[in-house]
């Protein structure tokens, strides 16, 4: 049976037309937990007006992204033992660059709403997919479905990325990464769009966002392969070569 211990959990709190603050909640809990179960123990034991959110519980839908100690973590499978010890402190808060609904809880809809004009789909019919997407059929897919990348639009990398900290017009890496994932040669409508001070000229490559996906997805990398693109296609317009 795993040992006790004792978290000091200091949350985010902020209900609508009241100012952020931090309340504090004393936690018992084990090091093989994960922040989530410390927060929903705050919320079943101390306070029942705690606003998070969560669903899948193993990583898959990408709700309850917080910054835990300045670090943005997918909560579901961040275990307490890892990064703190007994007696430690864990500080709490919703994560940045999205306006704040209430307490942990952000208003995403400008990352869904880019993602959907990046034309990013978690699910698409083979037929659509491009050929070299390096995407394979998805076996347990039921039909001819498959899934389209790892993504699960968590928005930790946009809380982590310093330039959307300083320029929310800023695309951001999970939909400059989305388009690389395309490739602008089956999306061409979408040149314009990422080749501008706003798209990927913007990334200042700190790779902040590589740093805290929870999938893999390595949208850094993706940026700069997404330029490359873009040069490449410069190239051959400016020499008339397809």
């Amino acid at each position: 049976m795993s040992e006790t211990w004792n978290i000091k959990f200091v949350i985010h709190r902020k209900k609508e037309g009241g100012e952020s603050h931090f309340d504090e909640f004393d936690v018992e809990t084990s090091p093989d937990e994960y922040v989530l179960d410390g927060v929903e123990k705050v919320w079943a034991f101390h306070d029942r007006s705690l606003t998070f959110q969560h669903a899948c519980h193993h990583s898959t839908c990408g709700a309850c992204g917080m910054r835990v100690n300045g670090v943005e973590k997918l909560t579901c499978i961040t275990r307490i033992g890892d990064i703190t010890q007994n007696g430690g402190t864990l500080v709490i808060e919703p994560m940045a660059n999205f306006p704040i609904i209430s307490d942990l809880v952000v208003d995403m809809s400008s990352l869904y709403d880019r993602m959907e004009m990046a034309g990013a789909r978690q699910i698409m019919s083979l037929e659509e997919a491009p050929l070299d997407s390096g995407v394979s059929p998805d076996p347990t897919a039921p039909d001819d479905l498959f899934r389209l990348g790892d993504c699960i639009e968590c928005g930790l990398c946009i809380s982590a990325c310093p330039i959307t900290a300083t320029n929310p017009e800023y695309l951001g890496p999970v939909v400059l990464a989305a388009v690389q994932q395309r490739g602008l040669k089956h999306a061409p409508e979408l040149l314009k769009w990422v080749d501008s001070t706003e798209g990927v000229w913007r990334c200042h490559s700190a790779y902040e966002c590589t740093e805290v996906c929870p999938s893999n997805v390595q949208p850094g990398w993706r940026i700069m392969d997404l330029r490359k693109q873009i040069i490449s296609r410069r190239v051959k317009n400016l020499f008339g070569m397809k």
